[in-house]
């Protein structure tokens, strides 16, 4: 730490961190992100109430994601940078305050209007995961192995957390609506869970300790914004009524966003304190990862809505599906979330045990498999949730392995910022893989039937094994970094 860092960070902050206890500091970010899955897992079963409730179509559901999406791309690397600057527990503290404020906008909805501006502001979110990594990673340095191990587990329990606050979100949204006579109760469940985690981990997690100064690069951020959230936009919607991937509206938005994306490289380029330094993408480790973090998410997100509507297919109907209820698709769900978390609380040891660059091409080789699984034995409901399984394994590896390398490949004083990158490519790759099995279906489905034919969901399991191979095979241009191979 230099003098300058010193003299930014007050006596008391230094003895604060100090006095922090390991495990206070671990189970403080794991509840900070318990309480985001819960807030991005709670309104999957509350979804076809409320088109009754709230009067809208199923078509209008799909803005509820596109909104919370391009809320996320907004917010995420301003809220990164920020944390970088002027400390990760002081913006994290107004980060959920935000996010708290739009749970009990959506808590308080009864309209259309209000639900999805309760939504952007939850769309704050995004920014829990690259503040929580600079705590993790500012605390006592975070260099060496010692430090290094300590950041790494951390990483893993926030993944778990993570997973573990979607299936919780999910059974709890689920259970009040079932239990309280009222159709909108359910939607107070992502206030408790924040409203939890902001008042237990205000004064139990550490401030940074050192900080580099500097200001916020708002041209560039704005650009930024601009030409991601018009990319998502035309992805999101690209293939709906009025959003045909040739419409006009939908070429604006990507080209649109394309060109105020190639803007901001450039602006970024001539900028001394940039946003996002685009020069870090010159490290060949960077670009790996940033590659392989959108190869995983492309299946991951893209079958999101695949493989449930499948598993609620019935037989009987339509030649193909297995026929579950709501509650036993939610339950068909969970080897899929649990292997994800036991994968990425295995990470570490296995990065360890056999290195980061095979962890990374083993997780992809493992989704791959999980999908070749799903496309022979979708018949047989065993065989095809333990695909499904499989799948989360690989998964998970890579929900602890990009994000950890993601912050590892960049320099110490851009940590938020390095995870923060991660947090938006999640978002381009779960748009791109949302946006081709959109295409799929929408190419598979009859003239006047609501479900496609059995060929949208084996060209989907096909397209998402060979984009996880594809993954597999970029993962092996990772290289460990000397420093870490001097300390093994």
């Amino acid at each position: 730490m230099t003098d300058t860092d010193t003299l930014r960070t007050p006596p008391a902050s230094r003895a604060a961190v100090r006095a922090t206890p390991g495990a206070a500091v671990i189970a403080s970010v794991a509840l900070v992100e318990l309480s985001s899955g819960i807030t991005q897992g709670f309104l999957s079963p509350l979804l076809k109430g409320l088109t009754e409730t709230l009067r809208v179509t199923a078509a209008d559901l799909n803005w509820i994601s596109i909104a919370n999406l391009l809320a996320s791309v907004a917010f995420t690397p301003v809220l990164s940078r920020m944390g970088d600057l002027y400390g990760h527990r002081r913006i994290l503290r107004w980060n959920l305050a935000i996010v708290l404020l739009g749970s009990v906008l959506v808590g308080f909805s009864r309209s259309f209007g209000v639900l999805l501006a309760g939504q952007i502001l939850q769309g704050a979110f995004a920014g829990f995961f690259p503040l929580l990594v600079g705590i993790l990673r500012n605390r006592g340095g975070g260099r060496g192995k010692d430090g290094e191990g300590e950041s790494r587990r951390g990483i893993s329990y926030m993944v778990a957390a993570l997973v573990a606050g979607i299936a919780v979100g999910l059974v709890a949204s689920g259970f009040v609506a079932r239990a309280v006579d009222s159709p909108t109760a359910a939607l107070w469940v992502p206030t408790a869970a924040v409203g939890l985690a902001l008042a237990a981990t205000w004064p139990l997690l550490p401030e940074s300790q050192a900080r580099p100064g500097g200001r916020i690069d708002w041209a560039g951020g704005i650009l930024l914004c601009a030409g991601l959230v018009a990319v998502m936009l035309g992805l999101g919607m690209g293939g709906l009524p009025g959003w045909e991937w040739t419409s006009p509206r939908t070429l604006g938005c990507l080209v649109g966003g394309a060109l105020v994306t190639a803007l901001w490289v450039r602006v970024e380029l001539r900028t001394a304190e940039p946003m996002i330094d685009v020069r870090m993408f010159r490290r060949r480790n960077v670009v790996t990862v940033s590659l392989v973090t959108v190869t995983f998410t492309v299946p991951m997100i893209g079958l999101q809505v695949a493989n449930p509507v499948f598993m609620g297919t019935g037989p009987a109907e339509h030649g193909y599906g297995l026929g579950l209820d709501p509650f036993a698709t939610g339950l068909a769900m969970l080897p899929n979330l649990l292997a994800i978390a036991a994968g990425a609380l295995a990470a570490p040891a296995v990065a360890a045990a056999i290195s980061d660059r095979l962890t990374l091409c083993t997780g992809s080789l493992l989704m791959a498999a999980g999908y070749v699984a799903s496309l022979a034995w979708h018949g047989s409901m065993p065989l095809f949730l333990i695909g499904t399984a499989v799948a989360g394994l690989g998964i998970g590896f890579l929900q602890h392995s990009t994000r950890t390398l993601a912050v590892e490949s960049v320099p110490h004083d851009r940590t938020s910022v390095g995870s923060g990158i991660n947090e938006l490519l999640i978002n381009v790759g779960g748009s791109v893989g949302a946006a081709i099995v959109l295409t799929v279906f929408a190419a598979r489905t009859p003239a006047g039937e609501t479900l496609p034919a059995l060929g949208a969901y084996t060209t989907s399991w096909t397209i998402c094994a060979v984009v996880s191979l594809a993954g597999a095979a970029l993962s092996l241009l990772y290289r460990t970094p000397k420093d870490r191979e001097a300390r093994s």
